[in-house]
């Protein structure tokens, strides 16, 4: 029996590739190039999403203040006066004539602005005035919320 060999062509050094071994990985400058867009992305994103919490949260604290609004509405109508207080709506009036005309709370809790912070209430007369202390949680500034009748 007789067996045959393939003879394989032989490549001399000289006819391999001469490119050099391509190196896996990134360069300094790949890398801090990628950052620098991450970075300016990042920064982007934030504004956008600390502006829309800052207008959400006038928009929900501007809609606690049509809701006691139409609670003080309520009372007025009730108990044929303003109340003194935002208490007032939870705990009835404070005046014996008054509490015997009560029937039931009108709120069960106080409500706070979007903030945290506590609506301040005037009275007088028949007129009134609701107040957030607004974004930077001081009264009396730009940013206040208000709404009177």
């Amino acid at each position: 029996m007789q067996t045959h060999h393939i003879l394989q062509p032989s490549v001399s050094p000289s006819r391999r590739s001469r490119r050099p071994a391509r190196r896996s990985g990134f360069t300094l400058l790949e890398l801090l190039l990628v950052l620098a867009i991450l970075i300016v992305l990042g920064g982007i994103v934030a504004v956008n999403v600390v502006g829309t919490r800052d207008s959400a949260n006038v928009d929900a604290t501007t809609t606690q203040l049509k809701m006691l609004k139409s609670n003080i509405d309520m009372y007025q109508i009730r108990m044929g006066g303003m109340p003194q207080s935002l208490e007032e709506l939870k705990d009835g009036p404070s005046d014996a004539a008054k509490k015997a005309k009560w029937v039931a709370p009108i709120i069960t809790e106080i409500p706070t602005d979007a903030w945290g912070n506590p609506f301040e209430y005037k009275a007088s007369g028949n007129s009134y005035e609701i107040r957030s202390a607004g974004i930077d949680g001081q009264m009396n500034s730009d940013d206040d919320i208000t709404v009177s009748p």
